[in-house]
């Protein structure tokens, strides 16, 4: 996984969440990181917006879907697997 990826990914997440980008680990939840359903919308639409992909709508439910957005690390690595479905 390219390390822009998940700075990217930490970087929106960390936006959302109103925190520094340094205390967003790869390892974090969402929850953990006090993401709701709410912001858990807004960082789909960024990712989709800064990676030019489309991230499936089942995404909060990574036994439902492909694109795991369990943890920072995980997201990062669905969008690596969206980009090189596109590729």
């Amino acid at each position: 996984m390219s390390e822009t990826t998940l700075d990217k990914v930490s970087a929106i997440i960390a936006e959302q969440a109103m925190m520094d980008t340094g205390d967003v680990k790869p390892d974090s939840t969402l929850s953990e990181l006090g993401i709701d359903s709410l912001g858990l919308v807004e960082i789909v639409f960024a990712i989709e917006e800064t990676f030019d992909v489309t991230v499936p709508f089942n995404a909060n439910d990574p036994s439902a879907s492909e694109f795991d957005i369990s943890t920072v690390k995980a997201a990062a690595e669905g969008v690596e697997k969206l980009r090189a479905q596109q590729a």
